[in-house]
């Protein structure tokens, strides 16, 4: 299996901001406060973390078969 990607560019859904963000290997990301309106985001109904939710690539454990926390 291939190492998983790192980095995920994150998109505000309320003003549209992105930013490119390194991801954590040893846990999930809750919440993330945009560094263009300052909203503070948390995952969608369903989603591990706010990669899987606005991110271009999903959290590392996801890439890699598991869950989030396993």
């Amino acid at each position: 299996m291939a190492d998983p990607i790192l980095v995920s560019r994150i998109r505000c859904p309320e003003c549209g901001y992105e930013k490119d963000e390194e991801m954590p290997t040893d846990a999930c990301r809750f919440f993330y406060e945009c560094s263009g309106c300052g909203a503070r985001l948390k995952p969608l109904a369903g989603d591990c973390c706010v990669f899987c939710s606005y991110g271009t690539v999903a959290c590392p454990p996801i890439q890699e078969g598991s869950r989030c926390g396993e």
